[in-house]
């Protein structure tokens, strides 16, 4: 069951990775005039980096709870999620490259939000709102509406971990391209928490405090 949208998440990564590197390259001037490429330590590369991380954990989730539950809704719900996000993350990793950036960095995970001496994340978690390895390996071994109430609630978490990230970016990027792209991340990120507070109150339960 996985394969095949794996194999699809990948296909749109990578063409979306083409498609940014046109994007970036005449985003904030006119055709065939190259936007200045950002440094290694800038807000651009550090939001493209970390950003690519916690995507990378939002469709390995989604991807989880497909094989842990029949209900129809919330496989539709990761379904797009995962298929969003690995897009979203091609199109980061696209613009590192084309920016001949390192797609790692010694810094510790936030340094771009000044965030630098932020505690470490534990268990796993690097950035806020991502899942711990226990809780992920929590959600492999729930079936049927534990998956689900589980999935929903760590991925609030994780949408609004990401909200804060894009919001960052918004405010401290420099490439035109890499702030709508933030933009649109916060819009659609803020739409799915409503979209899934409504679903967790269906099935009797709530997003954590």
């Amino acid at each position: 069951m996985r394969r095949p949208a794996l194999a699809g998440s990948v296909a749109a990564a990578v063409l979306a990775a083409a498609a940014a590197g046109w994007a970036v390259a005449s985003a904030d001037g006119d055709e065939g005039r190259a936007t200045p490429v950002p440094a290694a330590d800038s807000a651009d590369a550090g939001f493209a980096r970390d950003m690519a991380v916690h995507h990378q954990q939002a469709v390995e989730m989604s991807y989880v709870v497909r094989d842990r539950t029949d209900d129809e809704e919330v496989r539709r719900l990761a379904y797009d999620i995962a298929q969003t996000q690995a897009n979203q993350r091609g199109m980061l990793l696209g613009w590192l490259d084309l920016w001949e950036l390192p797609k790692v960095s010694a810094d510790p995970p936030m340094s771009w939000m000044g965030m630098r001496h932020a505690p470490a994340g534990e268990d796993g978690a690097l950035m806020p709102g991502m899942a711990t390895d226990a809780e992920m390996a929590r959600l492999g071994r729930l079936n049927g509406r534990q998956a689900e109430v589980f999935y929903l609630q760590l991925m609030t978490d994780h949408h609004r971990g990401g909200v804060h990230m894009a919001e960052g970016c918004v405010r401290a990027c420099e490439v035109e391209a890499g702030r709508r792209l933030a933009r649109g991340m916060v819009e659609g990120q803020q739409s799915e928490i409503r979209l899934m507070a409504d679903m967790l109150r269906a099935r009797g339960a709530a997003a954590r405090p």
